[in-house]
This record gives structure tokens, sequence and C-alpha cells, in this order.
């Protein structure tokens, strides 16, 4: 049981270790030996874990960027409030996280699918079932927000979970060189117009 758990820890010590280099450097500019060096562990103590790097990535997108995206972008809005507001939140929260970040690389699956489009389909498959999930748990807050009378029944849901995606994974883009916290209070005032149109109309009588 001790060894177990004392395994697990340093499973997950390379791993959060190896995503913040795959992060800072990206995949194919950061080696096995690159990660050793950081851990001051031995090749073999790597080997011992991982069957490749290629294994040891796919576990990081399993174990914790999966986990990261669910707690940022997808557990937040699934609640049964005013959706608009539930996703408005959602993104205040995730983008004030950006602008405190000293080591804003952008949005990190955005950086993983642009390095491997088109170099390693079987990561690619990996990245895109976080990227499904995260859009139809939007198309089901929009819907559930259409049900619920917060969001005019007329709204295309797929559209506005395509169009939310592509703002965020832009905003965020464009929050790391200049002015972040400028950027993210433009981002957000913009949202907030888009959201109005999406209320309900009134019908005078």
């Amino acid at each position: 049981m001790e060894k177990s758990l004392k395994r697990m820890a340093t499973m997950q010590r390379m791993q959060v270790t190896g995503l913040e280099l795959f992060y800072k450097n990206g995949y194919y500019n950061t080696s096995v030996d690159d990660i050793l060096k950081e851990l001051s562990l031995s090749k073999g103590a790597f080997y011992y874990h991982f069957d490749s790097k290629e294994d040891f990535f796919i576990q990081i997108i399993e174990n914790l960027l999966a986990r990261k995206m669910y707690s940022m972008l997808i557990e937040p809005i699934e609640g049964h409030e005013n959706t608009l507001d539930l996703i408005m939140n959602c993104f205040e929260d995730a983008l004030e996280t950006a602008v405190h970040n000293e080591r804003d690389f952008g949005f990190v699956l955005s950086n993983f699918i642009n390095e491997f489009n088109g170099r390693n389909e079987n990561i690619m498959k990996h990245l895109n079932d976080i990227l499904k999930i995260w859009e139809v748990n939007l198309v089901t807050a929009i819907q559930r927000g259409k049900f619920n009378g917060h969001i005019d029944r007329h709204v295309d849901s797929e559209g506005v979970a395509v169009f939310l995606m592509s703002a965020y994974i832009g905003v965020r883009t464009l929050m790391v060189e200049t002015s972040p916290s400028a950027r993210k209070y433009r981002f957000m005032s913009q949202l907030r117009n888009y959201f109005k149109a999406m209320e309900p109309k009134t019908t005078m009588i």
C-alpha cells in the first residue's frame, strides 16, 4: 500500500512537471532528459512508470489536462441557475486566473492542438475528445437555459457553443503578450452585449 502511494505520488510529480515544461516549451522542444533534469530523476525511473514520451504525454492529458478543463470551464456551468450568468462568471474567473499567471503562454489545450495537428493523430484524438466534451457541455447548458426561460428559444445552441469556444480561445491567445487585463475587460464587455441579445424577447401587449 505504501509502495503504491509512493509510486502514485512520483507519477503525479512527474506529470505536473512534464505539463509545465510542455506548456512552456512545446512537446517537440522538450525531451525526456529535460524532464528528468528538472526532477533530478534517472531514465530508469521514467521508463519504470511510462512506456514512452508519448505515453507520458497521453497520461498527462487524461490525468491533468482533462481535469483542469473540467474544473475551470465545464463544472462551473453545470448548475441550474441562469445559464448566461454561469457562463459569464466561468469565463470571468478563468480569464482572471490567466491575467495573474506570470508564465502565461496561452490556452493550454489550444496550444497543444496547434502543435500536434497534422503531426500526431493519436495525441490529437485525446485532445479533440476534451474539446468535444467542452462543446457538448456548452450546448447542453444553452439548451437548459432555453428550457428554463433564460435564453430565447430561437437561439442556435450549437452555433453559440462554437462561437464561445472560438472567442475564448482567441482572447486567451491575445492576452499572452499585450495588456491581458485590458483585453479581458473588453472581451467581457462585448460578451455581456452578446448575451443580452440572447435573452428572451418581451412582447408588448
